[in-house]
């Protein structure tokens, strides 16, 4: 993995913004923050903007959700009441889907970042405490966030009418013990709130009765840091990046075999092949599949229908796919694509937190046991027809997207790479003798 970024030197338009420090020298004191402008925009909103324009504002950039699922930033905020009571806003910083990893670094690099854009955030909808929720295994990030914080409140940027504006604004950081269910942002209110972290039925929506029971919004790190970059440079300055429906700049994350795995700040809209060829440098072995945006989305062959196909929401959903968090993890030759799904599901039946039947029963009992027959060579194909009978009964059926999580990758195994689920019915074994890192 890459310490920093490595910056696009093709498109005159684009300059990177969310890691332009990253990897930098003391990149997460505010003293090194300050001597690029930081707080100006903040400062600059709460004395110059009424919330109702940092929204439309923020509409207008066309700024879409970072962490998945791709809902319009602004559209979100605007959602949340004008009733005069506590709102909160939490920074979703779980970020425990497997291949995904680039919300760490702007937290371990640059903290006061992410803090400035929950700053305009809590303005927008007047939220007066914010949270930030982390994964507990993100440790350093974990310090370098409270450290920032605590230099923020000594500074005047966090507390009391900041500014002079007469906007108060408090910031805590809460950490997450390892479950990835988490990330889903009910089961997250329940965790602050010092509950079992399992999903809430909705409605009502968090916008109505969130933490707390108080109107909530919850956003990605890298959909807060990029507010302050639409905030000081304006919405047209973000919008005319990317595409006609998925614009401005993402984090896209790199891992697997190639020679430069890492995060890359890029356009919406680049293509596979100039993201894995130009930037991380290509393949190190033979590669025969993609996973296209973190662990929960349907890989892809790795043939050059996929790898020029434009990284944005829309083009991926044509493709049966996702963007997701922007995961790119290449699968070699020499992995059974079988053996690639038993992990994953292995990984999604432990997080499970089992309340609802489709996960607890098909997730983490069903499937499982399914992918051990193929795996011990006693699979079927009644197995396999009952393996595709159960996806059907699980995916749409459940309290929270895990089990659609779990449900995709193995839709999109068995539609591009059938063939080895085959084999292993026919021959007791794999196609291709994968290797321990997949076991």
């Amino acid at each position: 993995m890459s310490e920093g970024p490595i910056t696009s030197g093709h498109d005159p338009r684009f300059t990177p913004t969310l890691f332009a420090h990253v990897g930098k020298p003391n990149s997460w004191t505010l003293d090194y923050y300050l001597s690029h402008g930081g707080y100006q925009v903040a400062e600059a909103v709460l004395k110059g903007k009424q919330p109702d324009e940092v929204v439309e504002e923020v509409k207008k950039s066309g700024l879409r959700g970072r962490g998945g699922a791709g809902f319009p930033t602004g559209v979100k905020w605007s959602f949340m009441p004008k009733d005069g009571q506590q709102h909160y806003l939490i920074a979703n910083a779980d970020e425990s889907e497997p291949a995904s990893f680039k919300d760490r670094y702007i937290m371990e690099d640059d903290p006061h970042q992410l803090i400035e854009g929950m700053i305009i955030g809590g303005y927008a909808i007047a939220a007066t405490k914010g949270y930030i929720y982390i994964r507990g295994e993100y440790r350093k990030a974990y310090d370098r966030l409270v450290g920032a914080i605590k230099e923020a409140y000594e500074r005047g940027y966090l507390g009391k009418n900041l500014f002079g504006s007469g906007f108060d604004f408090d910031l805590y950081v809460h950490r997450g013990a390892g479950a990835y269910i988490c990330g889903e942002e009910t089961a997250l209110m329940n965790s602050l709130e010092g509950l079992r972290a399992n999903p809430r039925m909705k409605p009502p929506f968090p916008a109505q009765s969130g933490l707390y029971g108080k109107p909530t919004t919850i956003n990605n790190i890298e959909s807060l840091a990029s507010v302050v970059h639409i905030m000081q440079r304006g919405a047209d300055w973000f919008a005319q990046m990317g595409t006609e429906r998925s614009k401005g700049t993402k984090l896209f994350q790199v891992s697997g075999p190639a020679r430069r795995p890492g995060v890359y700040e890029l356009p919406m809209g680049t293509p596979f092949r100039e993201l894995i060829y130009d930037w991380a440098g290509g393949p190190t072995e033979p590669i025969k599949a993609f996973i296209p945006g973190g662990s929960s989305t349907p890989l892809l062959p790795f043939t050059d229908e996929y790898l020029d196909l434009p990284m944005d929401y829309e083009s991926l959903v044509a493709a049966n796919s996702s963007l997701g968090t922007g995961g790119v993890v290449l699968i070699p030759e020499s992995v059974c694509i079988v053996d690639a799904m038993w992990n994953l599901i292995r990984f999604y039946a432990h997080e499970s937190c089992g309340k609802c039947t489709p996960c607890r029963e098909g997730v983490s009992g069903w499937l499982p046991q399914l992918f051990e027959k193929f795996e011990s060579g006693k699979a079927t194909r009644e197995d396999l027809k009952t393996m595709e009978d159960l996806l059907d009964q699980i995916e749409g059926r459940s309290f929270c997207p895990l089990a659609d999580a779990a449900v995709w990758p193995i839709r999109g195994a068995l539609r591009h790479f059938r063939d080895e689920f085959l084999h292993h019915i026919e021959h007791g074994t794999c196609a291709v003798k994968s290797g321990p890192r997949w076991r």
